[in-house]
C-alpha cells in the first residue's frame, strides 16, 4: 500500500518536472553521459510508439503510455544530485 501511495504522489507532482528538467539539462553537476541517456530514453519513447495496450481502447490505452513516461521520469530523478531533488521536492 505504501508503494502505491508513493507512486500516486509522484503522479501528482508531475507539474514540477518541467522546471526540473530545464534545470537538469542546464546543471553542470549532471554529467553529459546522464543527459545523453535521458535524451535517448525520451527520444526512443517518442520514436517507437509501440503500445502494450492499443490507444483505441480509450483510458486503458493511455495507461501504458503514462506508465512508461513515469518510469522514465523516475529514472531521471534517480540520476540527479540530491540538491536538485531537494529543491523540487522529489
Amino acid at each position: 500500500m505504501k508503494r502505491i501511495w508513493k507512486r500516486l504522489r509522484f503522479v501528482i507532482k508531475i507539474r514540477r518536472f518541467f522546471p526540473f528538467l530545464i534545470e537538469f539539462f542546464r546543471s553542470q553537476e549532471v554529467s553529459m553521459l546522464k543527459k545523453t541517456l535521458v535524451i535517448l530514453l525520451l527520444a526512443s519513447y517518442a520514436a517507437f510508439p509501440f503500445d502494450i495496450i492499443p490507444d483505441w481502447l480509450g483510458l486503458f490505452g493511455v495507461i501504458d503510455d503514462v506508465a512508461v513516461l513515469l518510469f522514465i521520469l523516475q529514472q531521471i530523478v534517480k540520476m540527479v544530485p540530491s540538491r536538485l531533488k531537494n529543491k523540487y521536492g522529489l
